[in-house]
């Protein structure tokens, strides 16, 4: 398959994430919350190994162990900061009812600026190597399960109907598609090497920044306990994918 193939089936893929979302209905608010916060220790574990094991090692191969690798790594980080300062984004990680006041369209908004940076970096992963495109392709996904089950939870609890919600995530999602292609045609006439290391910037920001704080908190040795392995499996995870190529 072309890289263009695998850039649109994965970006395609990952936007269908969206509609996991529909479970919050489902499922009883404590199950929720037991099964989300887990999740967020994994992705936290995924998108740093994603980061540190193989992405930003692939930058220095491919493009040099110079001062521009780890500037990139700086950018993407402090793009994301910058994000949260200005625009309030925020990943919703929590159950449903933890958000009194959600703001759905900026959520919408933010969310979709997000996985548009998303879409850029799985797409420059996949222009490096078939390997270091499906280890982001991983690392996005782990990272997108538990965003999405916050996100259709805020929706629901500010006011909209359950098929305007999923529908609009799911639209808000395709904004990584869009970033997928551009990044691939703009491949075309730049070199887009810089978007492995930035998007390690991002996922280091997100792990570090984002999903730790929300699960290290607990005064519970068991609940750490399960965290900690939870965050563990992610960086495995994306060490075995490594191995495997």
């Amino acid at each position: 398959m072309s890289i263009l193939g695998w850039i649109l089936i994965s970006t395609f893929s990952v936007s269908l994430i969206s509609f996991v979302g529909v479970f919050t209905l489902v499922l009883k608010e404590d199950i929720l919350y037991k099964i989300t916060l887990p999740l967020v220790s994994l992705s936290a574990g995924a998108l740093l190994g994603g980061a540190m094991l193989h992405m930003i090692p692939e930058a220095v191969e491919t493009i040099g162990n110079t001062d521009m690798v780890w500037i990139w790594v700086l950018v993407g980080f402090s793009l994301f900061f910058l994000l949260e300062q200005f625009i309030h984004w925020h990943h919703c990680h929590k159950a449903p009812s933890k958000h009194k006041t959600p703001v759905t369209y900026l959520i919408l908004i933010a969310d979709g600026l997000h996985n548009f940076i998303d879409g850029l970096a799985l797409a420059g992963s996949f222009l490096v190597s078939f390997k270091v495109g499906a280890i982001t392709w991983i690392a996005i996904i782990a990272h997108e399960i538990p965003q999405e089950f916050g996100d259709f939870g805020v929706l629901i609890h500010g006011g909209w109907n359950k098929n305007k919600a999923l529908w609009f995530n799911f639209f808000s999602g395709l904004t990584m598609v869009l970033g997928g292609v551009i990044a691939y045609y703009l491949s075309n006439s730049y070199d887009v090497r810089f978007l492995l290391p930035f998007a390690a910037g991002n996922f280091i920001y997100i792990a570090a920044s984002d999903l730790i704080p929300e699960v290290k908190h607990s005064e519970k040795i068991k609940t750490n306990i399960i965290h900690f392995i939870s965050f563990l499996t992610g960086v495995v995870i994306i060490f075995a994918v490594g191995t495997l190529e």
